[in-house]
């Protein structure tokens, strides 16, 4: 199992693999005494342990509107992409067990865990994410039309998190 880097000194950090094609895990921390807030979304882009990008912004946002202290992210999918249609080349786009394993760990410790990986999440892999442990806590702040949980930059700021279950 992946311990995650929760309980470090700095506030900004990123578990990226050695060759910077995958992102596992993101974390960003402004106050350690108050709720940690999970976003899931479809796939990493370019933020990292120094660098925000306008999804990381808006979450990091929802996070703070929602009373959390810290923000972490983990993605369906692992590999770095900015066009959804890239992400479905590579090879290995899930970035395997060790996504998985820091996926059930974030299911398990976030006090609020929100889905936003939007409609490019391939239904099988949601159901693969959906099956680990925890998945069960996933709540959504709006749903697109075919009912996947909507990517945070598409929601309205003053959205609110619902509990959300896949339908099929």
């Amino acid at each position: 199992m992946t311990t995650l880097p929760i309980e470090r000194a700095d506030q900004r950090w990123a578990e990226i693999s050695d060759d910077g094609l995958y992102r596992y895990l993101l974390g960003r921390r402004w106050d350690e005494n108050l709720p940690e807030c999970v976003f899931i979304m479809l796939n990493p882009s370019t933020a990292d342990s120094t660098k925000d990008d306008p999804t990381i912004r808006r979450c990091i946002n929802f996070a703070r509107s929602l009373g959390c202290g810290s923000l972490l992210v983990g993605n369906l999918y692992a590999f770095r992409a900015t066009d959804p249609r890239e992400l479905f080349k590579a090879a290995e786009p899930t970035g395997g067990r060790k996504n998985d394993e820091v996926l059930t760990e974030l299911l398990g410790r976030g006090d609020v865990v929100i889905a936003g990986w939007g409609a490019h999440g391939k239904s099988e892999r949601v159901a693969e994410v959906l099956r680990l442990p925890g998945a069960e806590r996933i709540a959504a702040l709006a749903l697109t039309k075919a009912g996947a949980p909507r990517h945070p930059l598409y929601v309205p700021g003053s959205a609110t998190p619902a509990t959300w279950r896949m339908t099929a």
